[in-house]
This record gives C-alpha cells, structure tokens and sequence, in this order.
C-alpha cells in the first residue's frame, strides 16, 4: 500500500496531488511483476492518515511506502509509526533543489527512505520495498541497490 499524507497542515482538508498516470501505470505495473499488488490511498487530512496506517495493520499489510506530507512533525503520526506490525518504506515525491522533512529516526521498521526524485520515488521506494520481501526478480526499468 502507498499512502500520502496531507499537503497543508490546516483545518481544510487537503490532500496531496495526484500522481501522473505514468507513475501510476508504473508503479501498478512493477507490482504486478513483482507477483503482488498495490493500492493508491492519498489522505486529506492527519486523522485519515492514521486510520489507514492502522486499517492497513489489521488487514496484515506486508509492507508500505509512506509519504507523510505535512504530517511529518506529527506527535500521533510519530507514535503509530513506533507501533506498527509491518516494516515501512519512507517516500517523499520531493526534488534535490526542494526537499521535505523526513521522519525522525527511530520510528517503527522503516526499511528506507527515498526523496529527491519528485514522483518518481515511490517507483523506487516500491523497488526497495520488494526487494526487502525478497521479490528478485522484478523487470522494470528501475532498478535499486547494487
């Protein structure tokens, strides 16, 4: 699962912009090579974000990639990332020359964290997350590690 947090931290409900169809048919796509699928969940809100951290716990979530958004100095954010059943992939759909604040260190089973490569980071925070659950064999155009 890849969930996306709010973009403004305020009393209206916000959630981040979509992705570009390509990433999307991308990421769908690398997963599926990967024998496994994905769900797209961007969250309007802080609240939104927890429910489906702790929804996709109960529905014995193997892994997920995370972009907080706005919520990343968030006390509760912080707190059921700490409690979380499955490891986590830390994405930020950030460029160099503009780059977000990433979640203290020390939360929960972060695996990674990707920034820097705007949209694109989820594709590799998706590959960094597959291969974590040993699906090798993965033939998309990415490829992470060595």
């Amino acid at each position: 699962m890849i969930l996306r947090g709010p973009e403004a931290a305020s009393s209206l409900v916000r959630g981040p912009q979509a992705l570009p169809r390509a990433v999307i048919t991308q990421l769908v796509r690398c997963a599926r090579d990967a024998g496994k699928t994905v769900a797209l969940r961007a969250c309007g809100s802080e609240q939104e974000l927890l429910d489906a951290l702790r929804v996709a716990g109960q529905a014995r979530m193997e892994i997920a990639l995370i972009d907080p958004g706005s919520c990343v100095d968030s006390v509760r954010l912080h707190r059921v990332l700490a409690g979380l059943a499955y490891p986590y992939v830390e994405a930020h759909d950030d460029s160099t020359d503009r780059p977000e604040r990433c979640l203290p260190a020390g939360l929960g089973q972060r695996v990674a964290i990707v920034r820097g490569y705007c949209a694109q980071s989820y594709l590799l925070g998706l590959e960094i997350a597959l291969e974590h659950l040993g699906c090798t064999e993965i033939q998309g155009d990415v490829h992470v590690g060595t």
